[in-house]
């Protein structure tokens, strides 16, 4: 599937000292949350084909996470007219000039054709803990939503080796402390030679071409939805060739222990 790059990157983790180190996590202002860069036409278009004929693969909303999705898509469409966006009655003028009509029984399938975020929905579990009930994911790094969905934070990341039990704790802990209207954001940063939608089995996925070294990074948000209480957990991907680094970037990074590989 084609690869949809950037040319600049609006967030480098590594060149913010306030992220570059774990946990990285820093407060966003909820105006600052969503974000249209110039890849926003070509990110669309790629975002509408994979909702179009692979909705299976890259949505899924479980019943107890339905309100919580509706209050997302009320949210974002709150803070859209600010991004470039004109929001009238019954339908969305998108900054490429597509118009999308809101449908609030498909929320994160209208939240997936209006933002270049992926959201996921946390919500607590039964025997404590959040369980992923709700994405749109049209870009994840190396993990598929059919994999996840249902499960608790320590299964989703149960393949990732330094997801010990205390960082668990220090997760839940997290998100247990994330407030409506107190917003926070962090960011990754990885070497890829591999497009924003891999399909492939597991195995394979995230696997580094050495002969199309790109740089990927995810800019992430926590925000609390204030009537649901879930925890929505937003993704802005943005992928460029090394070349675009603008000067600082490229001296942060040559400065810092971050190695992508450039």
């Amino acid at each position: 599937m084609e690869t949809v790059l950037q040319s600049r990157l609006s967030f480098a983790p590594w060149a913010d000292p306030r992220t570059h180190r774990l946990p990285g996590i820093v407060p966003l202002a909820i105006e600052d949350w969503l974000e249209v860069d110039d890849a926003y036409a070509a990110q669309m278009a790629l975002r509408e084909d994979l909702i179009a004929h692979h909705e299976d693969q890259v949505h899924a909303l479980l019943p107890q996470a339905c309100l919580a999705a509706q209050e997302l898509l009320a949210m974002v469409l709150r803070l859209l007219p600010a991004k470039g966006y004109r929001v009238e009655a019954g339908h969305v003028m998108c900054p490429d000039g597509r118009l999308v009509t809101p449908d609030p029984d498909a929320p994160l399938l209208t939240l997936g054709r209006l933002t270049q975020n992926d959201f996921c929905l946390m919500q607590n579990g039964p025997e404590g803990g959040y369980i992923l009930t709700g994405a749109i994911l049209c870009f994840p790094a190396g993990w598929s939503l059919a994999e996840k969905i249902g499960r608790p934070m320590r299964r989703i990341h149960r393949p990732v080796a330094i997801y010990t039990e205390d960082l668990a704790k220090r997760v839940q802990r997290l998100l247990d402390g994330v407030q409506p209207g107190r917003a926070l954001m962090r960011g990754t940063a990885s070497r890829t030679g591999q497009p924003l939608f891999d399909s492939r089995p597991e195995a394979l996925r995230g696997q580094v071409n050495p002969q199309r070294p790109l740089i990927r990074v995810e800019r992430q948000g926590l925000v609390r939805l204030p009537q649901s209480r879930a925890v929505v957990f937003s993704i802005h991907t943005q992928m460029v060739h090394p070349v675009c680094l603008d000067a600082a970037q490229r001296a942060a990074l040559e400065a810092s222990d971050l190695r992508l590989g450039i």
